[in-house]
């Protein structure tokens, strides 16, 4: 059965949007309705996303959103590994401050069948909400790869950090399915930049991936698998255990600021991932590739 999926990322950054957005043009069963991108350099995080529907031969809607948050100071300006783009075909024209209209259109177009996948920070998702408080009732579901959710060790979030407050509206907002997945599961599946350049190479959909991954491996040496796990979870239930409870997000200036509390709840609005399979995971992962 085809899923119909509109992502929301800010490819370019770091490697696992890359990683994330190959696999679901691999799967057969994916229905990729568009990719909308967010955070700064949006025009080139597109183009990224761009150049891999083409390896891929998928015609999927492209537009650039916010590339600021609401409030609070802009954390990642740049999309540094849209570098390699000169060695990829890809598009560069796309439609100009059309990205939450197109969110909005596709999921009215579609009610209840759309799962809003978003891997970013959650401008876009936040300011779509604002605009049309409906939107949220008229998903399948809202997956997010956000926050932190484990009680020991306390962190903050990436994409949660990048927009506090963009966080805070949409965990106020009530889909009929609400789920996360959280550093502290991600960080479980990771591999180093030698077994990804061995594996990669493997699949032609995977090698501008390597190539944007090259840059990444400027500055590390591993990729962690945040946004492939969150992906992975809509097509096999089995390799992350959820648990259902109320998710708060800090939105006051200081230290604390974007951090994500979670309390257990049965009858609570968010559905939080707690634990993963990472075998599990990663045949999951490559089974579409073929490899």
């Amino acid at each position: 059965m085809m899923k119909k999926i509109l992502l929301d990322t800010d490819i370019g950054s770091d490697i696992d949007d890359a990683v994330c957005l190959a696999y679901l043009l691999a799967r057969q069963d994916c229905g990729l309705c568009g990719i909308t991108t967010v955070s700064g350099e949006a025009t080139r995080r597109a183009s990224m996303a761009s150049a891999m529907c083409n390896i891929a031969a998928r015609h999927v809607p492209i537009y650039p959103g916010i590339e600021t948050p609401l409030i609070g100071k802009q954390r990642q300006p740049c999309a540094p590994q849209a570098e390699a783009l000169a060695r990829w075909q890809h598009d560069s024209d796309f439609p100009v401050a059309g990205a939450i209209a197109f969110m909005q259109k596709i999921i009215r177009d579609n009610p209840g069948e759309i799962t809003l996948l978003a891997i970013g920070p959650l401008t876009n998702v936040a300011v779509l909400f604002a605009m049309d408080p409906e939107i949220p009732s008229l998903l399948e579901s809202l997956v997010l790869m956000c926050g932190y959710f484990d009680g020991v060790g306390r962190k903050c979030e990436w994409n949660a950090l990048c927009d506090a407050h963009a966080t805070d509206m949409v965990y106020r907002s009530r889909p009929k399915t609400f789920r996360s997945v959280g550093l502290d599961v991600t960080t479980k599946v990771t591999m180093d930049a030698a077994e990804v350049r061995n594996i990669f190479t493997r699949h032609e959909l995977l090698r501008p991936v390597l190539d944007f991954s090259e840059i990444w491996f400027k500055h590390a040496g591993r990729i962690t698998f945040h946004d492939p796990l969150t992906a992975v979870c809509l097509f096999d239930e089995g390799v992350c255990g959820f648990e259902r409870g109320d998710v708060t997000v800090e939105t006051a200036e200081g230290d604390r600021c974007g951090f994500t509390n979670w309390e257990k709840d049965p009858a609570g609005p968010h559905e939080v991932a707690l634990t993963v399979d990472p075998d599990r995971f990663f045949d999951s992962y490559f089974k579409p590739f073929a490899l």
